[in-house]
């Protein structure tokens, strides 16, 4: 039986939630589906690694998820924005098992946490 998903902390929402290229090549140019959907949990992981500059042992503490599990999630979000960036294809963000934070956390990487 398999183990039950934990749900991912993050500390905020996407400002914007769709990126459509200005040229949208048709299906067949782009290689099938005219969508890809980037997880919001994924959209956090992206944020917290790539933008904030953080290492994935800390994005892990932040989000409350194991390391290896943040390496899993960096490497298929990193691949599905890199599709959408080479095949021109629109990038939602949405869904994902995750739980905004409530704010106030004394171990939030935003000391103090900027949620309060």
């Amino acid at each position: 039986m398999a183990r039950p998903q934990k749900s991912r902390r993050i500390c905020h929402m996407p400002a914007f939630n769709t990126f459509v290229p200005s040229h949208s090549p048709s299906p067949d140019e782009a290689g099938g589906a005219d969508v890809i959907i980037l997880t919001v949990d994924e959209f956090e992981v992206l944020r917290l690694v790539d933008f904030e500059g953080i290492t994935h042992s800390e994005c892990a503490k932040q989000m409350n998820i194991s390391r290896t599990t943040v390496t899993e999630i960096c490497e298929s979000a990193r691949k599905k924005v890199a599709a959408s960036l080479v095949l021109g294809k629109e990038l939602h963000i949405s869904g994902g098992r995750w739980e905004l934070c409530s704010g106030g956390r004394s171990d939030c990487i935003k000391s103090p946490c900027d949620r309060t």
